[in-house]
């Protein structure tokens, strides 16, 4: 039987986003013994940014993700200290010429582009030298694209593409998880760049760049939630809608070019959403968030379509 070419597309979703992207591709390779670092191309955003980069990197695990800590309450602290790094707000100027004298004409997002903050990426760029070692000043062999958004010309930057400047994989995850207003900006090659879920929560029409066809293209989606959570907060429904709403286009647009696909799209249920919402950015949450994917995971890769699919594709081993 021919090797399927895989795509894996992973979309942003903040620290409750990365918790659902470990235990899905987690619970997909338990299940089926398919490696997800097999993939021919990955596209990563903001929080799949650095999943993709611990995928390229042999380095899906438990461990990379929480570390030695033992309790609930030991990887929070983890998380927090590798995500929230403190540093000196600086850029104001650079937020009044990128951010708000544009937000001003035009009200909407642009008003935070560029804006000082008290975190850093720092701890993320850290997090990803110290799990990949010598790759985290490089970059790696197979295609893996890492999506951030540059705010002088305001646009989507593919790093790992030709059209994008030569990074550090360690130091475009740290630009493409760049959250506005949260996170400063990074500065790569003179320019700064902010979170890629700027221009797309998914990216998933990045994958045509590929130089042959793909047989399956898996998207895993945090905010691209298909239910709503009992409770959900007003900017929930907003950030899925718009999540949705991009990645069904993108899907749609791969679809033409490539008739042939089959595509598997992961998404939280109202059971991960329960603790991975209100807050994504909430360390707190990460670990209930993980426990209840790999619970989800088990239905959801178990039902009769899914599964139809993943065998035609990558089932090395026969049970679930």
């Amino acid at each position: 039987m021919p090797v399927s070419r895989v795509g894996l597309v992973l979309g942003g979703g903040g620290i409750t986003g990365a918790a659902f992207q470990f235990g899905a591709l987690l619970a997909l390779q338990m299940a089926t013994g398919w490696n997800p670092n097999n993939a021919e191309v990955i596209v990563g955003t903001s929080c799949g940014a650095l999943t993709g980069a611990m995928v390229r990197g042999n380095q899906l695990s438990l461990q990379t993700f929480i570390g030695n800590a033992s309790n609930r309450q030991e990887i929070a602290e983890v998380l927090r200290e590798r995500v929230y790094r403190r540093s000196r707000p600086t850029g104001v100027m650079r937020w009044v010429r990128r951010g708000v004298l544009p937000g001003l004409r035009r009200p909407d997002l642009n008003l935070v582009l560029g804006s000082p903050s008290i975190h850093s990426t720092d701890g993320i760029a850290e997090w990803v030298q110290s799990a990949l070692g010598d790759l985290a000043d490089t970059w790696p062999d197979r295609a893996t694209v890492i999506v951030a958004y540059d705010l002088h010309h305001r646009h989507r930057v593919a790093f790992g593409t030709e059209e994008a400047p030569p990074a550090r994989l360690k130091n475009a995850v740290a630009a493409s998880t760049a959250v506005p207003f949260m996170f400063q900006p990074v500065m790569i090659r003179d320019r700064w760049y902010a979170d890629g879920g700027i221009a797309s929560g998914t990216s998933v029409d990045l994958l045509l760049g590929s130089e042959e066809p793909l047989d399956l293209v898996i998207v895993v989606a945090p905010l691209a939630a298909a239910e709503r959570r009992p409770g959900a907060r007003f900017y929930e429904d907003i950030f899925d809608r718009f999540g949705r709403t991009a990645l069904e286009q993108e899907v749609s647009l791969v679809r033409e070019n490539w008739p042939d696909a089959d595509f598997l799209v992961l998404r939280p249920d109202h059971r991960v959403l329960a603790a991975a919402r209100p807050n994504p950015m909430s360390a707190e949450a990460a670990m209930p968030a993980f426990l209840r994917t790999l619970r989800s995971m088990k239905h959801e890769l178990a039902a009769p379509a899914t599964w139809d699919v993943l065998k035609r594709h990558i089932v090395v081993r026969s049970q679930i």
